[in-house]
C-alpha cells in the first residue's frame, strides 16, 4: 500500500500584495504555492482562492529499505509588514490507491485538485477509467500521468504531462498496460477556474470582481471508476466478424449467379422460347430471328409495321458490326450529334408529346458507351488525388494527439475507443470494411453483366441492340468505386473526427446520390444525360457550399439567404432542362432583348394557352412535386438555420432520389412493366436495411458542433460483440443498404430485355 500525504492550508488575508508563501520539501522533490492562490483566465481576469489544499508526491517504500517514516518540511514565509493569521493541516490520505470495478467519490475544486494512484493488476492489459458527476459545470480536466515528480495538478499545467481531457459530466479514457513501464499511473482531477473550455459562458470582459474570492463555490462532486477494457480475444472476435458478415454476400452473389446458370442452361433446350443470359440483364424476344436482320442493325427504333401511337421510324444510322465494340481512339466524344439531319432533327423529336426509349437512344452506341465511361475514369482520378492528402493529414493528426496527449483533438465515442497500434478507435475504422467490400463485389458484379453483355454482341444478336434499355456500365462503374471510395474515407475521417475534416466522411456521399439519380435518369434518356465534366463539377460546387456552410452557417444570416436563393435557382434552371428534354435555350436572333423575348414566348405558350393541361403531365407533376420539396429545404434551412450544415445539404440529395426513385416505380407499373423477384427483393432489402440503419445513425454518440467535454456527454457504451458501438451499426448498415439500393439500379428494368425500344415509354 503506497502512502500519501496531503496538506491544507488556509489565510484570513486577502493582500494580494503580500501573500503567504507555503514551501513543502520532501527527499524527491520540492512543492511551493502562495495564497491567495490566483488563477487567471480570458482577458487577464483573476480568481483568487483562500484554501488550498493538496496531495504530495507519495513515497512508495522499496523492497531494500522497507517501510520508514516520511521526513517533510513545510516553510511558511510572507513579506508583509504584519502578522497574518493561518492555518495548517497535514493528513494522510485513506484511499490514495484506486482499486478496479469500485466506485470511488470525491470532490474537488480549482485550489484543491486531487490525483491518485491505480496499479495494473496481473491479467490486465488495458483500462478505461471512467469519470462521472451530476454537475454539468463547474468544468474540469483528468488526466493520466506517469509516476513522475512533481504530479502537475493546476489548471496551467495539468497539459504538461500525459493524457488528458476536459469534462463536464462524463469522461473515459483508455489506458494501456503497455504505455506505463512501472505499470502503475496517476488520475489526476483538476477544476477549471472558468466554463468556457467547457462550453459554458465566456466573460465579458476584463471589469467586475477581479480581486473577488471564490474558495468553495466551485467545488465538484465526481466519481472514479475503472474497469478492465477488452481482451485480445475481442479484436480477433470483431475483424472475423466484420469480415464473414460482407464475405457472406459474396457467397450469395454465387449462388445467385448459379442459379441463373442452372436456369439458363435449361432455357436453352426449349424450341422457340425466350432465351435469357444470366445475370446478364439480357433477355432475347421468342420473335424468329430472319436472314433478312441486317448485322449492323440500327442502335435506334425498329420500324413495326401495324405498332400503336408509339411506333417510331427507324434511325438511318447503322452502328458498327456488333462484334467491333473497341474503344478506338478515333472514336473521341463530341459535343455533335452522331445521327443524320434526314427525319431526326431532336428539337423536333424530344418535344413530341408522348416519347419513347428510341427517340432518346438514336446515337452511336459506341460513342455513348464512351461517355459514361469518363464517368468511371474521371472517378477514380478524383478518389486518388482527393484520398492521398486526406490519409496524410488524419496521420498527422493522429501523431498530434499520441504525442501532445490532448485528447480533445479528436472526437470520439470514448466510451466504446478500442485502440490498436498508433490508432485510437479501431473500431470505428474497422466498421467501414462493408463500404470496400460490398463496393468491390458490385464492380464484379457489373463487369459480369458487361462480360456477358460484350459476349452477346459478339454473337451479333440483333435484339441486343434494338430491344430493352441501353447498356452502358460507366456509371455503375463510378457507383461502385464510389462506394468504395466511401469507406476509405470514412475510416480516415474516423482516425480523428473533428471539425477539420468533416467533410471526408460525406463528400463521396454526395457524389452517389448524385450518380445515383444520374443512372436512373439515364436509364431512359441514355443521349440527353449530362456528361462527366458537368456532373463532377457540380458535385464540386456542392462540397465547397458545405464546407462554407460549416464555416458560416451557424450564425450569419446572409449565408442562408444566398445559399437558400442558389437552392431554388439551381432548382427551377434544372427543372426547365428536364421538363424541355435539354432542348430549352434563352437566345434571340438579335440584340439581348431576344433574351426576353423568347422567354415571354415560352411562358406564353406553355402557361398560358396550355395552362389547362400542361404538355408533359407526367413531368410537370413530378418537378411541381420536386420543386415543392426542394423549396421546403429552402424555408426550412433559413428559418431554422441547422447547425449540422452538411447532414442538411445530403438530406436533400437523398429526399430528391428517394423521390425520384419512386416516381420512377410508380410510372413503371402505371405503363404496365413488371417487377422482377430479384429487383423486388432488393426493393424490400433497400427500404427495411435503410429503416435500421437511420435509427443508429441517429444515435448521437459525439458531436464536433460542440466542445470536446459536451461531445463526450453523448457517449455509450459498445452493444455489439463488446466491441462496436451504434455508429460501427450504422456503417454497417448502410454499406449493406447503398449495396442493395445499387442493385435495383442495376436489375429494376430487367423486365424490358425482351421488349423493343419504340414501345418503352420515357418519363
Amino acid at each position: 500500500q503506497v502512502d500519501a500525504v496531503r496538506v491544507y492550508v488556509n489565510s484570513s488575508s486577502e493582500n494580494l500584495q503580500y501573500p503567504v508563501l507555503f514551501v513543502v520539501r520532501q527527499q524527491k522533490g520540492v512543492l511551493s504555492w502562495q495564497v491567495p492562490l490566483i488563477f487567471r483566465g480570458l482577458y487577464q481576469r483573476t480568481y483568487n482562492y483562500q484554501e488550498v489544499s493538496r496531495t504530495l508526491c507519495p513515497s512508495e517504500p522499496t523492497s531494500e529499505t522497507g517501510p520508514s517514516d516520511q521526513i517533510i518540511f513545510v516553510d511558511v514565509s510572507s513579506m508583509a509588514p504584519f502578522n497574518i493569521a493561518y492555518e495548517l493541516l497535514v493528513t494522510r490520505l485513506e484511499n490514495f490507491q484506486l482499486e478496479t470495478n469500485k466506485a470511488f467519490n470525491f470532490t474537488a475544486s480549482p485550489s484543491q485538485p486531487q490525483y491518485f494512484l491505480y496499479k495494473f493488476p496481473q491479467d490486465v492489459d488495458s483500462v478505461i477509467i471512467k469519470v462521472v458527476s451530476d454537475a454539468v459545470y463547474p468544468c474540469s480536466v483528468v488526466s493520466v500521468q506517469d509516476i513522475v515528480c512533481p504530479v502537475y495538478d493546476l489548471d496551467h499545467n495539468v497539459e504538461f504531462n500525459g493524457v488528458y481531457q476536459s469534462m463536464t459530466k462524463q469522461a473515459a479514457i483508455t489506458v494501456q498496460r503497455k504505455d506505463f513501464p512501472g505499470e502503475q499511473f496517476f488520475v489526476v482531477f483538476v477544476i477549471k477556474p472558468e466554463d468556457y473550455a467547457c462550453g459554458g459562458s465566456v466573460p465579458s470582459s476584463i471589469h467586475g470582481n477581479v480581486n473577488r474570492t471564490w474558495n468553495l463555490q466551485r467545488m465538484k462532486n465526481l466519481q472514479v471508476t475503472i474497469v478492465p477494457s477488452i481482451k485480445k480475444s475481442v479484436y480477433v472476435q470483431a475483424m472475423f466478424f466484420s469480415f464473414l458478415s460482407f464475405l457472406s454476400f459474396y457467397l450469395g452473389s454465387v449462388v445467385v449467379a448459379f442459379v441463373h446458370y442452372i436456369s439458363t442452361d435449361t432455357k436453352l433446350t426449349v424450341p422457340f422460347g425466350s432465351v435469357s443470359i444470366a445475370g446478364s440483364g439480357i433477355m432475347t424476344s421468342s420473335h424468329p430471328i430472319t436472314a433478312s436482320t441486317p448485322e449492323g442493325s440500327s442502335y435506334g427504333a425498329i420500324d413495326e409495321s401495324g405498332s400503336s401511337g408509339g411506333h417510331q421510324l427507324s434511325s438511318p444510322e447503322r452502328g458498327p458490326p456488333a462484334g467491333s465494340d473497341t474503344d478506338s481512339s478515333v472514336e473521341e466524344e463530341s459535343d455533335f450529334d452522331t445521327m443524320p439531319e434526314i427525319e431526326s432533327d431532336k428539337n423536333v423529336i424530344r418535344t413530341k408529346v408522348f416519347l419513347y426509349l428510341s427517340d432518346l437512344s438514336r446515337k452511336d452506341r459506341r460513342i455513348v458507351s464512351k461517355k459514361y465511361k469518363i464517368y468511371f475514369w474521371n472517378i477514380i482520378t478524383i478518389a486518388v488525388f482527393y484520398a492521398l492528402p486526406v490519409i496524410q493529414l488524419v496521420i498527422t493528426y493522429q501523431t498530434v494527439v499520441n504525442v501532445t496527449g490532448n485528447q480533445d483533438i479528436c472526437y470520439y465515442n470514448f466510451l466504446c475507443a478500442h485502440p490498436l497500434g498508433v490508432l485510437s478507435a479501431f473500431n470505428n475504422i474497422l466498421s467501414n470494411v462493408g463500404h470496400m467490400l460490398l463496393g468491390f463485389l458490385f464492380l464484379l458484379i457489373v463487369l459480369r453483366r458487361d462480360i456477358l453483355h460484350r459476349r452477346a454482341m459478339e454473337m451479333k444478336d440483333v435484339y441486343t441492340l434494338d430491344y430493352g434499355i441501353p447498356k452502358h456500365f460507366g456509371l455503375f462503374y463510378a457507383m461502385g468505386i464510389a462506394l468504395m471510395m466511401e469507406g476509405v474515407l470514412s475510416a480516415c475521417y474516423h482516425v480523428c473526427p473533428n471539425y477539420s475534416n468533416f467533410q471526408f466522411d460525406t463528400s463521396f456521399m454526395y457524389m452517389i446520390a448524385g450518380l445515383c439519380m444520374l443512372k436512373l435518369y439515364q436509364t431512359r434518356h441514355p443521349d440527353i444525360n449530362a456528361s462527366a465534366y458537368s456532373a463532377y463539377a457540380s458535385f464540386a460546387v456542392v462540397i465547397c457550399l458545405a464546407v462554407l456552410g460549416v464555416v458560416f452557417g451557424k450564425n450569419d444570416m446572409w449565408f442562408w439567404v444566398i445559399f437558400s436563393m442558389i437552392h431554388v435557382l439551381a432548382s427551377l434552371a434544372l427543372s426547365t432542362q428536364i421538363y424541355y428534354m435539354g432542348r430549352f435555350k434563352i437566345d434571340g436572333p438579335d440584340s439581348d432583348l431576344g433574351i426576353f423575348r423568347r422567354a415571354a414566348m415560352v411562358l406564353y405558350t406553355d402557361c398560358i394557352q396550355q395552362c389547362s393541361r400542361p404538355m408533359y403531365m407526367d413531368r410537370m407533376v413530378l418537378l411541381i412535386v420536386g420543386n415543392l420539396v426542394n423549396w421546403s429545404f429552402a424555408i426550412f434551412g433559413l428559418v431554422y438555420r441547422p447547425r449540422d450544415f452538411a447532414s442538411y445539404i445530403l438530406g436533400i440529395f437523398i429526399c430528391n432520389l428517394l423521390l425520384y426513385l419512386a416516381f420512377y416505380i410508380i410510372m413503371k407499373l402505371r405503363s404496365s412493366e413488371k417487377l422482377l423477384p430479384i429487383p423486388l427483393f432488393c426493393i424490400v432489402a433497400t427500404a427495411v436495411v435503410w429503416a435500421a440503419a437511420l435509427y443508429f445513425f441517429f444515435q448521437t454518440l459525439s458531436s464536433w458542433e460542440e466542445t470536446p467535454a459536451e461531445s463526450r456527454e453523448k457517449n455509450r457504451p459498445c452493444i455489439l460483440l463488446g466491441f462496436f458501438d451504434d455508429h460501427d451499426i450504422w456503417h454497417f448498415l448502410s454499406a449493406a443498404a447503398l449495396f442493395f439500393s445499387f442493385l435495383v439500379l442495376l436489375t429494376l428494368d430487367d423486365d424490358l430485355d425482351a421488349v423493343r425500344r419504340d414501345k418503352i415509354p420515357v418519363f
